[in-house]
């Protein structure tokens, strides 16, 4: 996270080496990508971006030929490229019958962010590299990608994303590195930062919705666990609250002027 022009989708592009550093050296799995030998080209293409305008990356007429791309550059049969493709478009929730033959430029915002990341998952990476996967978004396709973040992660990937959306962050990141000017100023896990106000403040960062929420509930007298940054977190708090009736009558009357 970080202002606009802090460092981060340049930070992103030196991870695969679209960038090259002026100065300094970059390590992934203690191989230096600098290097040119095979070791690093292994770890490239183990490594997957997805920009932020995800209609600039496609090039091919149809859906199938756009995620195929990849896997046919690896020199992968015809057999493994279509299992590939289906398996891509399955993960991202775009359904193979329906989307195949269509063209990358009539999808809508989210079937294409959607789709940016199939053609990325089609070569099978370690690391998925995303940058403002939801800018843009609705809620419901935001929702989804988070869904597909969250799949990727659980088969023991990695994943690194761009974004300046809090509440997206508080719901899925496990750490947060946020960056000024080029240089790290923040790096640990969400919880050290959502409890340190001052940073927050100092780079402009408000608190994820929930958590602001719960906060104002505190300030009013309402004794809840404030340190929570999910929904469905909040509904547990707030129903173990309401079960009293003196804390009830304070949640409603906060609820009432608050409208």
């Amino acid at each position: 996270m970080g202002a606009t022009g802090s460092g981060k989708t340049t930070l992103l592009q030196h991870l695969n080496g679209l960038l090259k550093p002026t100065r300094g050296k970059i390590y992934i799995d203690n191989i230096n990508i600098l290097n040119s030998n095979a070791s690093v080209d292994r770890v490239k293409k183990n490594i997957g971006i997805v920009f932020q305008f995800p209609e600039m990356q496609f090039f091919e007429e149809s859906v199938f030929k756009d995620v195929a791309y990849g896997p046919r550059n690896l020199g992968l049969d015809s057999k493994e490229v279509l299992k590939r493709v289906k398996n891509s478009l399955q993960a991202v929730g775009l359904e193979y019958e329906r989307y195949y033959n269509r063209s990358p430029f009539h999808l809508s915002s989210g079937e294409q962010r959607r789709l940016a990341i199939a053609c990325i998952l089609a070569l099978d990476p370690e690391l998925l590299i995303l940058d403002e996967p939801t800018i843009g978004l609705d809620w419901l396709s935001s929702k989804k990608i988070e869904n597909i973040i969250i799949d990727f992660h659980k088969k023991g990937r990695s994943v690194i994303f761009v974004t300046h959306d809090i509440n997206f962050v508080s719901r899925i990141a496990e750490q947060i590195i946020i960056l000024d000017h080029g240089r790290v100023v923040f790096d640990g896990r969400k919880e050290l930062l959502f409890n340190n106000e001052r940073i927050l403040r100092k780079y402009d960062l408000p608190f994820p919705e929930i958590m602001a929420f719960m906060n104002k509930l505190k300030e009013h007298g309402i004794p809840v666990n404030n340190n929570i940054y999910t929904i469905d977190k909040a509904k547990e708090e707030l129903n173990k609250i309401l079960a009293d009736e003196k804390y009830r009558k304070l949640v409603k009357n906060y609820l009432f002027l608050s409208a």
